[in-house]
């Protein structure tokens, strides 16, 4: 690894450290016994969030993980899609970036459709 690269995989690394899950997070969602309603639901509506933080930084994790590695093997800032360079500006700002802007726009736009497709779907077999 070059060694302009070095800063990037040092503040990599740091952001890992960040977005793991800790120990205290993951045992939150533990489910505690208790009789009255309105802490079942308490408790039920805390666990949802720490799942959705877990997920959120499991997944951030990975994508860093995965920059680091590509930091290590010299293809860091290139699309993973269509093998172009991912703009300076975009890796500041995420420098853990997979995708170049036009392929993350793409990608965005198919997740939209899948997911409106899924709604559709599940509407219908509702009815």
């Amino acid at each position: 690894m070059s060694g302009h690269l070095e800063p990037i995989r040092q503040m990599l690394e740091a952001r890992l450290k960040e977005a793991a899950p800790t120990r205290a997070l993951r045992e939150s969602l533990l489910i505690d016994h208790v009789s009255d309603i309105a802490d079942m639901n308490s408790q039920a509506a805390e666990r949802e969030i720490a799942g959705q933080y877990i997920g959120n930084s499991s997944t951030l994790a990975r994508r860093i993980r995965s920059a680091i590695e590509r930091l290590k093997n010299g293809s860091y800032g290139v699309c993973l899609r269509c093998e172009e360079h991912i703009a300076p500006k975009r890796l500041r700002a995420l420098p853990w970036a997979e995708l170049c802007i036009h392929c993350q726009e793409d990608a965005d736009r198919s997740g939209q459709q899948e997911q409106r497709a899924r709604i559709t779907i599940d509407r219908a077999e509702a009815a």
